[in-house]
């Protein structure tokens, strides 16, 4: 009887404690699904939720609560804008010369449940799309106006592709040319062509450059042709300038002179004197010119004057005997 009542006692606790391990058990796992079904969505980022495999709603930046084995997260959509890099893509201009192309495809996503159900592969389809819009447009120009025109097929392709995409949730926001890669052969002709045209610029640099050597070599010239003949004009002046002063100094003692003598009373014999002077100073036997005074000149003339008159006279009385 006694180990009956010992036994019971002890079963009672087993149970308790088996009890209790399956309520903590239990709690564990409700407080494990609950942690499973609480989500903390970041920054720029959406979850799409069904409801039993319908679209249900979009979790937006926060905490959200879903109900377990009946709701669950479809896609995790990321709002940032995003990079594609396609492969290079061969194209064919208007003038039927093949190259490559490859393109770099910025894009945001604004409508995350668009971007879910839209389509099933968005990424491809862009990538497709956007090759076909690419030789649409190369098709329409020629090579030269495709290595000249990237800003124009970059906003045409833009524009096609923002509005292709727009029913998939899908912006545009810019599409660059990253390369384009012409046949061998034309990078031949073209580096031929630019080194032609480097050429001629440097023909005609180096035309205009000696063009307006020679202009200033010109103007030089004039210049200081100008400046010569000013300067020459000016010593000119300056010597007729000096002539006329030395004149007038030469007239002004001449004149003072004159004035001098006629002070001292000067008369014609002292002026015959000093012409006799003057006279023997000129006759010293160094000078090359006869100089003969007026005064000796009229005494010649008398000379001559009277000797006519003698003869004149002598021929009279000749005359008279016979």
């Amino acid at each position: 009887m006694t180990e009956t009542v010992s036994i019971i006692p002890a079963a009672a606790t087993l149970a308790a404690f088996g009890s209790f391990v399956s309520f903590i058990l239990v709690l564990f796992i409700l407080f494990t699904i609950l942690i499973r079904n609480v989500r903390i969505v970041p920054q720029a980022t959406n979850f799409i939720i069904e409801r039993l495999g319908a679209y249900h709603t979009t979790w937006h930046t926060g905490i959200h609560v879903k109900i377990p084995f009946i709701d669950r997260v479809v896609k995790i959509v990321s709002l940032k804008e995003k990079v594609a890099d396609f492969q290079p893509q061969a194209v064919i201009t208007k003038d039927n010369v093949t190259m490559q192309i490859d393109t770099v495809l910025f894009y945001q996503i604004t409508d995350p449940k668009l971007y879910t159900y839209g389509i099933e592969n968005p990424i491809m389809a862009i990538e497709n799309l956007s090759a076909t819009t690419l030789r649409n447009i190369i098709g329409d120009l020629e090579l030269d106006q495709t290595l000249t025109s990237r800003d124009l097929i970059n906003t045409k392709m833009r524009l096609i592709l923002d509005e292709a995409t727009d029913p998939w949730g899908i912006k545009v926001n810019r599409v660059e040319l990253k390369n384009i890669i012409p046949p061998k052969e034309i990078q031949v002709a073209m580096e031929r062509q630019m080194k032609a045209e480097r050429e001629k610029r440097e023909n005609i640099l180096r035309a205009e450059g000696e063009k307006e050597a020679a202009i200033r070599t010109a103007e030089g010239e004039k210049t200081a042709a100008i400046l010569r003949a000013e300067a020459k004009k000016e010593a000119a002046i300056r010597e007729a300038e000096g002539q006329a002063l030395a004149i007038l100094k030469v007239q002004e003692a001449t004149a003072q002179g004159l004035r001098m003598i006629q002070d001292v009373g000067a008369n014609s014999s002292l002026i015959a004197i000093k012409s006799l002077e003057t006279l023997a100073q000129v006759a010293n036997g160094q000078a090359t010119k006869i100089i003969v005074p007026s005064d000796i000149q009229n005494l010649a003339s008398l000379a001559v004057s009277l000797k006519e008159v003698v003869s004149d006279v002598s021929g009279g009385k000749g005359a008279g005997k016979a």
